[in-house]
């Protein structure tokens, strides 16, 4: 299955290829890199020259940090603005900006599995910047944000404050998620919606470490235990990793084996602007239960 998001009037991805992927982001395009992009781009090199800034990474080093090479002067942030959020884009040294316009894809799915529900409680594990946590809320969750990064906590609230959404009921949480989920379950605590978008390697907030192969199985049988009487679903997105999106749907299937419920699984993409070609993004497995 692959699944695009609705078109963004602020976002396209303008061009790929030649292991490179060109955006527009608002008012700036930016070059950055993309491993799966080994065919040739549909726009000349001249176009590509037109970039505002480009992300050049160190050598030696495919997923480590890198540095910002800029053909004019662009802001340290700047706003940007999809289905009445507003949210901010910064360039980070390791080539992310704070916005994953593929995940707005799963906004329509999410709101069905809350439909009909007051007040859910709903779960947004490695949930770094917030966009889908504030997207829920705006849906009428409750919506507890975990991640383990404090400068990430902090985007994401300050993204919050930017959709006049201060107010909302989000819990904003630094922790190791492996240890906050193992709490939750000793607190007999419980959601309605669980999200995961974890890394393949990470830290917790003492050092914990975090490898997707070694963890991932544990934590969904983990999430299983934390879903309520009536759940309504479970979403697991991943990058940068060589499992197969059939991989994570079959461990999601694994997972919620005592659930009524049914599970679909395969990429995330974007589509290229004057383009039939289509970037793979992420992949993802979802669990939608059964009434």
């Amino acid at each position: 299955m692959l699944l695009a998001p609705a078109p963004w009037q602020e976002y396209e991805l303008l061009d790929s290829g030649n292991g490179a992927k060109w955006e527009r982001f608002g008012d700036y395009t930016l070059v950055r890199p993309e491993t799966q992009a080994i065919w040739q781009p549909n726009l000349s090199e001249r176009e590509w020259q037109r970039a505002d800034a480009q992300f050049e990474k160190t050598r030696g080093s495919d997923d480590g940090p890198g540095i910002w090479k800029f053909r004019r002067s662009l802001p340290e942030q700047w706003a940007m603005h999809q289905n009445n959020l507003t949210f901010w884009v910064r360039l980070t040294p390791f080539r992310h900006t704070g916005v994953f316009p593929e995940h707005s894809a799963h906004w329509p799915w999410l709101a069905e599995c809350l439909a009909g529900l007051h007040n859910p409680r709903t779960l947004v594990l490695f949930g770094y910047t917030g966009l889908t946590s504030l997207a829920l809320a705006q849906m009428g969750a409750h919506v507890t944000h975990v991640d383990a990064s404090k400068p990430a906590i902090r985007w994401a609230q300050e993204n919050q404050a930017a959709s006049g959404l201060s107010d909302w009921p989000i819990r904003w949480l630094v922790d190791d998620v492996g240890k906050f989920v193992a709490r939750e379950i000793r607190r007999n605590n419980s959601y309605d919606l669980i999200l995961l978008d974890p890394p393949v390697f990470g830290r917790g907030p003492q050092g914990e470490i975090w490898r997707l192969h070694e963890r991932l199985p544990e934590l969904l049988r983990q999430c299983a235990q934390l879903l309520g009487e009536r759940p309504r679903g479970m979403l697991l997105s991943a990058y940068a990793t060589n499992m197969s999106s059939l991989t994570l749907g079959n461990l999601m299937n694994e997972a919620l084996r005592d659930h009524r419920g049914h599970v679909a699984a395969g990429e995330l993409v974007l589509p290229e602007k004057d383009s039939s070609r289509v970037l793979p993004a992420a992949l993802f497995a979802s669990w939608t239960a059964k009434d």
